[in-house]
Parts: C-alpha cells; structure tokens; sequence
C-alpha cells in the first residue's frame, strides 16, 4: 500500500468569514495556516483566495500572489490552485490563477450540479459583511455550472501547462464524466480522483455511499488513479477514517468543515491535519510527504511552476 497522502484546504468559498474566526481571510492568515497545515502532515495544500476585508471569495491571480511567494519560500509542500473558485464565477476567472502560476496541482469540477449552501442560514444568523447572507441564500436557485464544454476548455487551456488535476467528483456521474474524458484522451493517468460527500446535491455521507464511490472508481479506471475523499462538516473525519481503512487518500482543512469535533470550533487547519494523521496512523499507516506525493501522482515538481519564491 503506497502512503496516504494528505491534503489540506485551507479556506475554500464555501463558509463566511462570520461563521469562525479561525478561518483565514488575509494573505498572511492563508500562508500560516498553508506552512502549519504542511508542518503538521500535509503533502498537498489546495487554495483559494479571499478579499482581506470582506473575507469574499477573490479569483484574481493579483490576490493569490500576495501569498503565494510566502508559501513557497516557507515549505516544500505541492501547491494547488483551485478552479473552482466560487460557483458565481465564470469559468475563465476560474481558471485565471491556474493559467498565470502553471501550479503542479489545479482542482477541476467534474459535472454541473445544484450547490446548496442555504442550510448554513439555519445555524448561522449573525453575518459582519453584507455580501453573506444573500451569498447563501442564493445557492437555493443556483446551479455550480461545468459543462461538457467547460471541462474540454479548461483541459484544453492547461494543457500546456502540464498541470495535473485534483478531479473534484460530487457524485457517481462525474465518475463516469472523467471516464468520458479519459477515453477521448484528454486526460492521462494516473487521475487523482477526489471523491466528495455531504455537498447538498451531491452524494450523501452513509458509508454506503463511499464504498460505492470507490467500487465505480475502481471499476473504471484500474489501477490508473489514486482515490482521496473529503467529508463535508461534521463527517469529515469520519469520512477520512473510511477512506484510510480502503486504502485512499484523505482532505482536510477549513474549506471542508469549520469543526474538529461536535461543537467545536478546528481553530486552525493544522488541528485537522493532526487529527486527521493520528486516525492514519492508528491505522498502522505511514502519511506521504510532499515529495512522496509528487511522485505517487507524477507531478512536474514545484521548479517547473511559475510561482516564484519571495526572497
């Protein structure tokens, strides 16, 4: 069995800043909390970018090299650009980071889908910026659009790059979307296969779910992927056990789950990463660093980007 790696986001698009203080906004929080998540056990860190103010999600390759060259001076750990962004992004302000820094790793979306962050308004009330309350409510009407069409652009505009891809896979169908891809030649191997629970309009959390996941995953691609998954909320961990248990890989961090147990708020990513490494471990398991991980996914390695290292 190869080690697990372990990939952490660290702020994603997905909860409000009001929501906890913990999660980081600036440019200097996202570079402690990217160093601390790799210093605790992660090989990968997956980022976004947010607007130091308002906290709101912030596409522009000028808000990701605010801490970008920080990041890389400070750890080895693999670098990975979301370009998913936010769902009421179009999809070549997705892709602008990814086009401008050629990262080892960038996120890809594989199916349009309905994206309901709405339930959050149920336990979430109080709100510091204007933009979110009406950011949730507005997933109740929102289709998180990735088209055939938008999928075949990206690819094609990344191409260049040799940027490999976090494949993010919120159901069963998307499964079958990268196969789709793959057999049109789009795609090499070995595919980094995200599997995603707990999103509303995506697959549930029963364990059920994650070993269907993983037998329709193996069915299709062989030996010529690895398997990772994430947890929404409160089924993080649970979700990552599972995963280990298999034989996959895991993802953690602030983008995922705002918790490190019922109640409790994670106050900083690299508190999930230890968690998440003492299930790992208990499993009798080795975790990957980051060179480890590069070569179990065949990267390009961290000099062949154009992220540049702040002196």
């Amino acid at each position: 069995m190869s080690k697990v790696i372990i990939t952490c986001a660290v702020t994603g698009a997905i909860h409000t800043p009001s929501m906890s203080p913990y999660l980081p906004v600036t440019p200097q929080e996202i570079v402690d909390a990217a160093v601390g998540a790799a210093e605790a056990g992660a090989a990968i860190v997956h980022l976004h970018a947010r607007d130091p103010v308002t906290g709101k999600p912030d596409q522009t390759p000028e808000a990701f090299n605010k801490f970008l060259p920080q990041i890389k001076a400070r750890t080895n750990v693999v670098i990975n650009l979301t370009t998913g962004g936010s769902p009421f992004m179009s999809i070549d302000e997705r892709i602008a980071p990814a086009m401008h820094f050629s990262p080892e790793v960038a996120s890809m979306n594989m199916g349009s889908m309905n994206f309901g962050l709405y339930p959050m308004l149920e336990r979430f009330s109080n709100f510091n910026h204007d933009w979110e309350r009406p950011y949730l409510e507005k997933s109740k009407d929102l289709i998180f659009r990735n088209t055939f069409q938008d999928i075949e652009y990206e690819l094609q505009q990344l191409q260049s790059h040799r940027t490999r891809f976090e494949f993010e896979c919120y159901d069963i169908g998307h499964l079958y979307n990268l196969a789709h891809f793959a057999e049109r030649g789009l795609v090499k191997p070995p595919f980094f296969v995200q599997s995603v629970f707990g999103i509303l309009g995506g697959i549930g959390v029963h364990a059920e779910d994650v070993v269907h996941m993983r037998r329709t995953a193996d069915r299709l691609f062989g030996r010529d992927y690895q398997w990772s998954v994430l947890g929404a909320g409160r089924h993080q961990m649970r979700i990552a056990a599972l995963s280990a248990g298999m034989g996959g890989h895991v993802r953690v961090g602030l983008e995922d789950s705002l918790w490190l147990g019922k109640g409790k708020l994670a106050q900083s990513n690299a508190h999930q990463v230890k968690q998440v490494r003492q299930i790992i471990e208990g499993l009798g398991l080795e975790i990957a660093t980051p060179d480890e991980a590069r070569e179990i996914l065949q990267l390009k390695g961290a000099d062949q980007t154009h992220i540049k290292a702040a002196t």
